[in-house]
């Protein structure tokens, strides 16, 4: 729907930034430089009242979309990115935009979809997934099967939680992506 020139940007139903069916509501904790690679990751970590003990899990970025992550919410005063151009699209079609899916882990890659009128999702790749819906503040979901096979508990990972100094995350975040790549979230060997 439009109305005043502008896109409706509105969560389907019963997807208003909580879990439903199988999905979890995610949100962004960090955007890091992963040191060996200097590959940018996002932590996506759960997003809810109850944070202790929630998981999150990184996800390895194209240099563009970490740069429109980076920005975060799109406002009036921001330079046009690639990804800006889909929503005025979308409302020029008369569509809605609702959110961003990661669906799957198959062999270490993520599936992700855009999810729009309340329904109907278009695969994309899960940097511009996750870059659309940081630039238009739209809900993220993760399906609960990635969650749970590799899921990292965040008290674990940053002990201080989002009260320790930025300096002090940036060190637990580079301590705990020295010994992690893309290929950690590949199938274990069948033997």
């Amino acid at each position: 729907a439009v109305e005043r020139g502008r896109l409706i940007v509105r969560s389907p139903p019963g997807r208003s930034g909580r879990d439903t069916a199988g999905m979890r509501a995610m949100s962004v904790l960090r955007l890091v430089v992963h040191g060996p690679t200097r590959e940018p990751v996002v932590l996506l970590g759960e997003a809810g009242p109850a944070t202790d003990g929630a998981r999150c899990v990184p996800v390895f970025l194209r240099r563009p979309q970490a740069d429109a992550v980076a920005l975060g919410r799109r406002s009036q005063t921001d330079p046009v990115l690639p990804q800006d151009v889909l929503v005025p699209l979308l409302r020029g079609l008369g569509h809605t935009l609702d959110g961003a899916e990661i669906t799957a882990l198959i062999d270490g890659v993520f599936v992700a979809v855009l999810v729009c009128d309340g329904g109907t999702r278009i695969p994309v790749l899960p940097s511009d997934a996750l870059a659309v819906a940081v630039r238009e503040g739209l809900p993220i979901t993760m399906a609960e099967e990635i969650l749970d096979e590799v899921g990292q508990p965040v008290a674990e990972l940053f002990p201080q939680g989002g009260a320790a100094p930025p300096e002090e995350q940036v060190q637990e975040m580079r301590q705990f992506l020295s010994d992690v790549s893309p290929d950690d979230f590949a199938d274990p060997p069948r033997g």
